[in-house]
């Protein structure tokens, strides 16, 4: 299993609702379209993804394919995802000693300007007013 290929595949609303339609009942290129009211087409489209990330089996019944969910496939990356979640870190190191630098605090350019709001002051830039991140450039245009 490509894990990276399959998150891809059921990244997609579409694709997920397939996915979902299918675990429930087996469906041909014409249903699928009818129940997500879109065309054949794009049904076929999302297939295709879905098959080629080893998601879908398909089985010809008279003219029509209809599919099936790989169940063990979303097994497989349900195991994955949870290894992924209960990773654990490492020993703290410095950051330093792994080569970052601690970001140095500045004062945000638009504070000279007085453009920012208290609201955006006390959000991008704390209580010190040293800039935390370069937020209210965003705000400013």
């Amino acid at each position: 299993m490509n894990t990276h290929l399959t998150l891809k595949a059921l990244s997609d609303e579409t694709r997920m609702k397939i996915v979902i339609l299918l675990l429930k009942n087996n469906y041909c290129v014409r249903a699928l379209a009818k129940e997500l009211k879109i065309s054949e087409a794009a049904v076929s489209q999302h297939l295709k993804v879905l098959r080629e990330a080893g998601l879908l089996t398909g089985e010809k019944k008279g003219y029509f394919m209809h599919y099936n969910v790989n169940q063990n496939i979303l097994h497989r990356l349900a195991v994955e995802i949870d290894t992924l979640a209960n990773t654990k870190r490492e020993e703290k190191q410095s950051l330093e000693a792994n080569g970052c630098k601690a970001a140095a605090a500045t004062t945000c350019h638009n504070e000279e300007k007085k453009l920012c709001s208290e609201e955006i002051k006390k959000f991008c830039h704390g209580d010190n007013g040293h800039a935390k991140q370069d937020c209210c450039k965003f705000y400013h245009k």
